[in-house]
Formats: structure tokens, sequence, C-alpha cells
């Protein structure tokens, strides 16, 4: 915990959060899921979710669900994507950023899920992030929409409106999930990203939020904000 969090109790971080997220079911778009969700909503299972959320990696949602679509039909089980060649990968996602270096990595996850996994996704973040390519963002998500675990994805959106609304005060994504995780109940940990995260996308911009649309504007410190609407 940071000096800034420590001049606030847990108490007072827990009233905030439950203030600040009455305020955001009001918000445009945030009952929107992202893709990841979409397609973890159609069928739970971790293996979807791996290789949504790798796809996802700076790419927009839409892409990321059609790219993920495409990919998943050719190979919906870690030994049929071991078996595909990086060229197809590539063509099947393309054009998610970073499509080569994502290719290449999740053929080689796959092959290692079969070779050393039996084909099942591991279901703990500090083994999953012992894959290359595989960051905490990705492994939180995967245990908690692939495997209903209680967890808390932080990625840039929810990072920047964690902290720009005062609801923690970080200095990286690691540092938020753990303030989340202390000031959120249990049962709000997997629902926090889906709803940061559109909220973030359609509202709490990275570049000149839409303040005026905000419905927790009365009472948002708009920390770090420079131009907004």
């Amino acid at each position: 915990m940071d000096a800034v969090d420590r001049t606030e109790s847990v108490a007072a971080s827990r009233r905030r959060a439950r203030r600040f997220l009455r305020a955001l079911a009001r918000a445009p778009g945030v009952s929107d899921l992202p893709s990841v969700s979409q397609l973890a909503r159609e069928k739970r299972d971790p293996y979807r979710i791996l290789v949504a959320t790798w796809i996802s990696l700076r790419t927009k949602d839409n892409v990321t669900l059609a790219a993920s679509k495409r990919l998943l039909a050719l190979a919906p089980n870690p030994k049929a994507l071991a078996a595909l060649s990086q060229q197809k990968i590539e063509r099947a996602i393309y054009p998610v950023a970073f499509y080569r270096v994502k290719s290449r990595d999740l053929r080689a996850a796959a092959r290692r899920l079969v070779d050393d996994y039996n084909s099942v996704v591991p279901d703990r973040v500090e083994e999953l992030v012992t894959f290359r390519g595989v960051g905490r963002k990705t492994a939180t998500l995967v245990v908690s929409l692939g495997y209903g675990r209680d967890a808390i994805c932080v990625d840039t959106h929810v990072h920047r409106v964690s902290n720009r609304t005062g609801l923690v005060h970080t200095r990286n994504p690691h540092q938020t999930e753990f303030r989340l995780m202390a000031i959120l109940p249990r049962g709000q940990w997997i629902g926090i990203n889906e709803t940061l995260v559109r909220f973030g996308q359609k509202v709490c911009r990275p570049v000149s939020p839409i303040c005026s649309a905000c419905p927790a504007r009365s009472f948002c410190p708009q920390v770090g904000v420079g131009r907004h609407r």
C-alpha cells in the first residue's frame, strides 16, 4: 500500500467504491459486454477464454470477437491449435495487433498444453504466467471467467478508471488488483473488470474523457484529467 492509500482507511475506501459503483450502473453502455466476456457467456471454457484474451491484447473488441471466432472454429481445443501452422493461425486472427507474435505464442502454448497438461488449461494464475506471452491480466481473466474463481482482472482501463476516480491510489496494475481486492466484496471481483472496461471505453476514455456523461461526476476527483468533454 502506498503513502496515499495509508491516509484512507479500508472502510472509507469501501464506502467510496459502493457509491461509485451504484452511480456507474447508470452509465451509458456499461451493460455491454467486452468481447471475451461475450465468448465466456456462450460457453465457459478456459481454453476459449485463454485464446480470446490473448488475441484481445492491444486490439479493439469487434476485431477481437471476429478473430477469436475464426480461430476457435478452426481449433476448438489445444490439440487442434497445436496442429495448425503458424501461417494458418496468422490468417485466422489477422488484423489483430501483433498477429504474428500472437500466432507464434498461441501455437507454442497449445503444444505445451498438449504435452505437459493433457490439453487442460491450468487453473492457477501463478502457473499460467509461466507461459510465454501470458501476463497477469490474461491469467486472472482465464481463472475468473474460465473457472469461475474469484479474481480481479486489471487491464489498462481498470487501472486508469480506478485511479482517476479515486477508488485507489496505485502506481501499477498489480497494485491496483490487490487494492481492489481489499475494498470490494468477493462477489464483485469477477464483474468489476467488465464494468470498468466498458466504462473506460465508452465514457472514462484515456484521452478527453466524456465527463459530462459520467453519473459520478459530482464526486469524482478527476485525478490527472486535463481536457475533457
